[in-house]
């Protein structure tokens, strides 16, 4: 593949990445709202969140070895077009308050958003060796369009088809989610195919027991998880701290910004000072981020908090991914990448899920606390990683 036609991918993946943005955080910032408007028991408040992470997690798999059979293009498209129908949905059954279909509508986006987690590993397949963390980082470079018009957009919409709130930005959505099929349509992408090594493919069993892959997951798994955790939170607390859902949109807004804009420099750190170094630095901000939240329910602390979330996501989840290359051979690749999405958005669906019931049971600080132990844990995983590697690279020498 030409230079041109790599970066051309890149850039149509990045402008994919954007619009499927649009709907997730419009979802982010409305979803467990909406649940808190429309069932009687507030610890439900978040399911519909939970829903769609789990309609993630449970679709990685089976999207990944479609993907190897169809190529990523027709992948894509059914994620676009099933986005399309959840935001639909999503706009009737607010309309019609209608819980069980709410829910229905965010399995729908879960699957749109599980296809999209594939777009960082085309652009990987797309590009030489030495421009693989730099590729995925110039694709998640697409988060900052949605950061910039997505929690704006779905604010100014919310009340579209009023006098029924959050419906609109539902709609809008939908709308958004079938532009993001014009890139792809444009997308250039060779089929994933699993060339043959000299050593054979090995069991799933044995990729999954070495360090490296036990590191990326960890990492990946842990921003993800501790991300949605805290992001899903947010707008509850805000919501209980009587701020206006202008100010909850500018926070969510800034979060965004915040997990996609280093992405300017993520991958180019990597290469000059190596994956763990980033991988460190960001567990190191996920523990500032719980401390400003901790002193306090001012907006400067959601802001300053969710800032620091969203810069530590990155560094752990393009980390991660990049580490995950080492872990397995070209004829691994569908598997175990559908594995590594299966556990990160497992993670994810644990922290929707968690969210709501640990805020309402045991509040704002509970919810911060409660990322402590999963650091530990991604800590000691990624320090085994390094003790490995080193002791590998001293034997070859």
């Amino acid at each position: 593949m030409t230079t041109q036609r790599y970066r051309l991918n890149v850039f149509l993946l990045s402008l994919c990445q954007g619009f499927s943005l649009v709907s997730a955080v419009t979802s982010i910032t409305f979803a467990g709202l909406v649940g808190q408007m429309l069932v009687d028991n507030k610890l439900f408040a978040t399911l519909p969140i939970a829903i769609m992470t789990v309609g993630t997690a449970l679709c990685t798999i089976p999207l990944s070895l479609l993907m190897k059979r169809v190529g990523r293009r027709v992948g894509f498209l059914i994620g676009a077009s099933s986005g399309a129908v959840a935001g639909a949905f999503a706009a009737y059954a607010i309309t019609q308050a209608d819980f069980v279909l709410f829910c229905i509508a965010m399995l729908f986006m879960g699957i749109y958003q599980a296809t999209t987690q594939y777009y960082r590993f085309a652009a990987v397949e797309s590009v030489p060796v030495n421009y693989v963390s730099r590729a995925v980082s110039f694709v998640l470079l697409g988060g900052v369009v949605s950061a910039l018009i997505g929690p704006s957009l779905a604010v100014a919409s919310k009340d579209l088809l009023a006098p029924v709130q959050f419906a609109g930005a539902f709609a809008v959505a939908a709308g958004v989610s079938f532009l993001a099929m014009i890139p792809i349509a444009f997308l250039n992408i060779p089929r994933p195919s699993e060339a043959a090594s000299a050593e054979g493919a090995r069991p799933l069993s044995e990729i999954m027991r070495q360090p490296a892959f036990v590191a990326a997951v960890l990492n990946a798994a842990t921003s993800y998880g501790l991300m949605v955790l805290v992001m899903t939170a947010t707008p509850l607390a805000m919501s209980a701290c009587a701020f206006p859902i202008s100010n909850t949109g500018s926070v969510i807004q800034w979060h965004v910004l915040a997990m996609f804009v280093p992405s300017f420099f993520t991958g180019t750190l990597i290469h000059r000072f190596g994956v763990l170094t980033i991988l460190y630095s960001g567990m190191a901000l996920f523990v500032v981020s719980a401390a400003f939240a901790l002193t306090g329910i001012e907006l400067l602390n959601f802001t300053g908090a969710l800032i620091l979330l969203g810069v530590a996501w990155n560094f752990l989840f393009v980390g991660g991914t990049t580490l995950l290359t080492e872990a397995y051979r070209p004829n691994e690749k569908a598997k175990t990448q559908g594995v590594n999405e299966f556990i990160v958005f497992a993670a994810a669906a644990t922290g929707s899920f968690a969210s709501g019931g640990l805020f309402h049971v045991s509040g704002w600080d509970a919810v911060n606390y409660g990322m402590v132990p999963f650091l530990g844990a991604t800590l000691a995983a990624t320090l085994w990683y390094q003790k490995c590697r080193k002791i590998s690279l001293a034997v070859a020498e």
